[in-house]
């Protein structure tokens, strides 16, 4: 495997079509950069179609260069299609994943396939967004979607995106908010749609943006909002084939783990060390050949051409070496694991029982009755990392540090030191026998690896609001000091713990920053007698597959010219005399220019977090952005600001955005609003 990616010149044998207008039945166009092999009229080739909000002349270009012209190079037209409403194409964005979105999907996959310079196949892939509507146009069966490759995506809306997690809060609703907030109110580029119309389109998008975290969290349940788009609500609706892409340290991969496992379709999952990135970008590396193995996937599926793909393991996932916690890592290392039956019958689950601050295989002795209880401190997780890590690079110390600050205020249960190495691989579970002294509470539970130094390496972690202990459509609240028999799902991992290290289960009723925190303190008593850990753990590798993945390759990077390279600073204050932490993320992309392009783009985000030690209310999120378009003949600045406080029964959300036109202020607005909190 190669340290960088074989970076080949195609711009040659394809042609570049910055701007096409896709139209749809109501009127509205939406904007497409398309990049096709230059013979494609005389040879028609299929259409692989990426579908964004992220603006394709100047938001994913980087990225977009690399792919698209690889992919025509190779027998394939590449479509980035803006969603109606961002970068250049006409309409309003609504929300997340809408059905008008998948509506006008289908209209455009309709409309590329009868192009002259397309087969009639078509192919969608992405990342992410790309990734979820991917999937959820694919359950609306468009006769001309013929595969999928969905990267970082999810089945459920609700329980594994970026808003709730085990029905808790997470203070990611309100990051991600503040960036939809932004990205739904920037103005299209003047060159596309013309001086004389994009003031008006902007203004338009201004007067259209909703203050998009507080519709979320008007749905606190898992209700028909969520399920629009959920495609677990029936996996049968998905008739074509999808390869399912993720990363140990994305958020994401519990969907791969779920589309094998219920699609009746062919599925097949890649599980690699990366973050929320591309695996021909991946970071922690390694990157993989990715791109070649989409060809071999496209070149099947969209083309009829026997690559093999069919006999792929139904899972290739990357098995992590022990290593010490680390903020960033630029490699992780290990092997692969080509998995041709999943569920595998070489994993079992190993069962450990909690007795005496113990994890103990097995118990000889009758176990006496005993309580334990636990009140975390409000602090308890600032070691937890993001839970989705973007992988920005050494820039952005996005995971899990040591675990010893988090698990100095957590209920922890070792094992001894294992006498043979322990390979985990898939989702694990706890079985907590608990109780709560309030009505709303929730448990965090955390799997760590001791190391014989005493570091401590988070190997895996799951959280659940004990309200939805049950459902997360009904969620009912607790009977304070009443025993529930409760299950908490950990993330999916792939990792060795090496002989002489111990594995430890940390229970905390606290997870900040990276949960909201329940309305009052809280303790809960847990019952080890009847509750127990099970992991999956792999024991006969017999059958697997030799997995090896081509080193990555890239058409020639887009050219760019740093006036500025920016920087990202983390720091978490400590104050002694109100007991109060602060963690504050500055964000600073610096400024660029796109050479062919010569905008100027200039990117800021802080997030000031902020809670009591002991003071659940206390709990403060701040966001704000800037972005910044500069050229000769344009200046467009936006400026917005989110904050999240709470009390007892109420949730409280402002937002703020001022629009600039060429130094001048342009627009703005303001949103203020309560939400009732319900069981949260």
């Amino acid at each position: 495997m190669t340290d960088g990616p074989i970076i080949r010149d195609y711009k040659n044998v394809v042609d570049n079509k910055e701007l096409v207008w896709v139209p749809l039945s109501d009127g509205r166009k939406l904007a497409a950069r398309i990049v096709i092999p230059k013979n494609a009229v005389k040879d028609p080739v299929p259409v692989i179609l990426e579908y964004l909000p992220y603006r394709r002349r100047d938001g994913t270009r980087a990225r977009d260069e690399i792919n698209m012209y690889w992919f025509a190079a190779n027998g394939y037209a590449f479509v980035r299609l803006d969603i109606s409403g961002t970068g250049d194409s006409d309409g309003l964005v609504e929300d997340e994943y809408v059905k008008r979105e998948q509506d006008d999907g289908i209209e455009a996959i309709n409309w590329l396939a009868t192009q002259n310079w397309c087969s009639g196949s078509v192919g969608m892939i992405g990342i992410s967004w790309g990734g979820f509507n991917g999937l959820q146009i694919a359950a609306r069966r468009p006769p001309a979607l013929k595969a999928v490759i969905s990267i970082s995506s999810t089945v459920d809306r609700y329980n594994d995106d970026v808003h709730f997690m085990g029905g808790c809060l997470l203070n990611d609703n309100m990051d991600w908010g503040s960036a939809f907030f932004t990205f739904g109110a920037l103005p299209p580029d003047p060159k596309m749609v013309g001086k004389a119309k994009w003031a008006k389109m902007w203004e338009d998008r201004i007067n259209g943006v909703d203050l998009y975290p507080a519709l979320w969290m008007d749905h606190q349940r898992r209700d028909d909002f969520w399920k629009q788009g959920s495609v677990q609500e029936d996996y049968d609706l998905i008739q074509c084939p999808v390869l399912a892409v993720s990363g140990w340290a994305d958020g994401y991969p519990t969907a791969v783990f779920k589309l094998i496992e219920n699609m009746n379709a062919p599925c097949k999952g890649i599980i690699g060390p990366w973050g929320h990135k591309y695996p021909n970008e991946g970071v922690p590396g390694p990157a993989i050949g990715f791109l070649q193995e989409c060809k071999r996937w496209w070149d099947h599926w969209l083309k009829g051409i026997d690559t093999d793909v069919e006999n792929d393991p139904d899972m290739r996932l990357f098995l992590q070496e022990s290593d010490k916690p680390a903020p960033h890592f630029d490699k992780r290392r290990g092997r692969w694991l080509g998995i041709p039956n999943w569920p595998t019958s070489g994993i079992k689950q190993d069962i450990y029982f909690l007795h005496e601050n113990k994890l103990k295989q097995k118990i000889d002795k009758i176990i006496t009755k005993e309580i334990l209880t636990i009140s975390s401190p409000q602090t308890t997780g600032v070691s937890g990392g993001e839970w989705c890590a973007y992988a920005l690079g050494k820039i952005a110390p996005e995971l899990p540090i040591d675990q010893r600050e988090d698990d100095s205020g957590s209920l922890i249960f070792d094992s001894s030191p294992l006498l043979n190495p322990s390979s985990i691989v898939g989702e694990g579970k706890v079985v907590l026998r608990i109780s709560s002294d309030k009505p709303q509470a929730f448990i965090a539970v955390r799997l760590n690896n001791i190391h014989p130094d005493g570091s401590i390496e988070r190997v895996s972690y799951g959280v659940l609001n004990l309200s939805h202990r049950e459902s997360s459509e009904s969620p009912k609240n607790l009977i304070p000091n009443k025993f529930y028999d409760v299950t908490v799902k950990l993330k999916g991992i792939a990792q060795i713990i090496p002989v002489g290290h111990r594995l430890r289960i940390a229970l905390s009723t606290s997870y900040w920053p990276l949960i909201w925190p329940s309305p009052t303190p809280v303790i809960i008593s847990i019952d080890p007698s009847k509750s127990n850990v099970s992991l999956p753990v792999l024991y006969n590798e017999s059958g697997f597959q030799e997995t090896i993945f081509a080193p990555p390759e890239h058409a020639t990077p887009l050219n760019i010219t740093v006036k500025d390279t920016g920087e990202e600073s983390r720091t978490l204050t400590h104050k002694f005399d109100d007991q109060s932490t602060r963690f504050v993320i500055k964000r600073d992309d610096g400024s660029s220019i796109i050479d062919d392009t010569g905008t100027e783009i200039s990117y800021t985000k802080e997030k000031v977090l902020s809670i009591k030690k002991n003071d659940p209310l206390s709990c403060m999120s701040e966001f704000t952005c800037t972005i910044h378009y500069k050229r000769d003949d344009w200046d467009a600045r936006l400026e917005t600001a989110t904050k999240l406080t709470s009390d007892k029964t109420h949730f409280f959300i402002n937002g703020s955005l001022k629009a600039f036109n060429a130094g001048k202020l342009f627009a703005s607005r303001e949103f203020t609003t309560s939400i009732k909190r319900d069981c949260m």
